[in-house]
């Protein structure tokens, strides 16, 4: 099943890439593919309610985490993914298309969410084994812009046979972070505001892990909607800026990995970085643990 290619030349993608971006006229076409589920991740159900992508189905990003242990942030366990997924529909080899909105105020459809929630999605689709995961480019607020309908009939969620397997490759503990992060030709990046990184957000610390470059996700968006990327060029600008190249090793950080994820995805299969990795913990692991050395400021050390 076609999607936009990771160049966003639209029309001209691979048969079957792993992850992509569609744009709203590719989506608009194959609405009605058999096995396509369009999922729809802003955070209010109300929103959903009131108008969505036809057929689309609902689903809170918050339930594809939980506590456990002494991590309040730590992704779904594999039975958990196969319970919510199978639920939903969606199945290991058949497209899934995510959605959500950029948080206009005043707009009770665009105004529930940060544009982030389809990235963050997205990404935990690929973590557990979907084969065929894409971004719709814009999300909703790209979808309502062109003019596309939007319904209020429910879209049906047909149970399937949903299979998790966790993508171990994709992520790292503390431990090989720790490790990885010295190593020659590693890049370590946070993701998340410039303010929490150089000083005191929610965390029991402040400031960062040693040596990690703040890239904070909202660079590789639009400020006008950042449920939709920069264009090609301007993204590899803004990583040559902080000097992160394809031949380096990348591991994408955050404080719960909701805007790594972002960072990670773009890297991945957008530019292709062949060696990308993910320290799902994030601060928030790393912060909790005895003996971690943390730093404060705007540098990296």
């Amino acid at each position: 099943m076609p999607a936009d290619s990771t160049s966003m030349n639209e029309g001209n993608a691979p048969e079957s890439p792993e992850l992509g971006w569609v744009s709203p006229e590719w989506l608009s076409d194959h609405l009605h593919n058999p096995g396509l589920v369009v999922l729809d991740v802003r955070p209010e159900s109300h929103a959903y309610l009131l108008g969505h992508i036809p057929g689309a189905v609902w689903l809170h990003e918050a339930h594809l985490r939980s506590h456990v242990g002494t991590d309040p942030v730590r992704w779904m366990t594999a039975d958990a993914a196969e319970h919510l997924f199978a639920t939903l529909g969606i199945e290991q080899g058949r497209p899934v298309v995510v959605y959500c909105s950029s948080g206009t105020p005043g707009d009770p459809l665009t105004g529930a969410g940060d544009g982030l929630g389809q990235y963050f999605a997205a990404y935990t689709l690929a973590r557990y084994g979907c084969r065929k995961v894409y971004i719709l480019n814009g999300g909703l607020d790209r979808w309502t812009a062109e003019k596309r309908p939007l319904v209020q009939e429910y879209g049906a969620a047909r149970i399937s046979a949903f299979r998790a397997s966790v993508q171990t490759g994709y992520l790292i503990g503390s431990d090989e972070c720790a490790r990885m992060k010295e190593m020659p030709g590693v890049v370590l990046l946070d993701a998340r505001d410039p303010g929490w990184y150089a000083g005191q957000g929610p965390w029991m610390r402040p400031g960062h892990i040693p040596g990690a470059v703040n890239l904070p996700c909202q660079h590789l968006l639009r400020l006008d909607n950042p449920a939709e990327l920069l264009p090609e060029d301007d993204l590899r600008k803004v990583l040559a800026f902080h000097d992160i190249t394809p031949e380096k090793t990348v591991i994408c950080s955050s404080g719960t990995g909701r805007t790594a994820a972002v960072v990670f995805l773009v890297l991945k299969w957008y530019l292709g970085y062949p060696d990308v990795v993910m320290y799902e913990g994030g601060f928030t692991r790393w912060a909790s643990l005895p003996g971690y050395p943390f730093v404060t400021g705007k540098k990296p050390r």
